[in-house]
């Protein structure tokens, strides 16, 4: 396994059932955990690179509801 994190900033904050479909997609294997930073904006997913690519996992964030706007590249 390897450990990969990816963020990206959001618009409009996630509802009640963009949270239900996030809670959902913290049980895909290979999602190993979502972080909200709701001052800044971003979600924070570290996940299994051997099963996800980058590009996956922003799509499971779109499907689940998420405004994603742009990816942070992290330091």
């Amino acid at each position: 396994m390897t450990a990969v994190d990816v963020c990206f900033k959001y618009g409009t904050p996630p509802g009640e059932l963009e949270a239900q479909a996030l809670n959902s997609t913290r049980e895909v294997y290979g999602i190993r955990k979502i972080t909200f930073d709701e001052k800044e904006r971003t979600v924070r997913v570290e996940f299994d690179a051997t099963r996800f690519t980058e590009k996956t996992v922003e799509n499971l964030l779109r499907r689940a509801g998420l405004d994603l706007k742009e990816k942070v590249q992290l330091v």
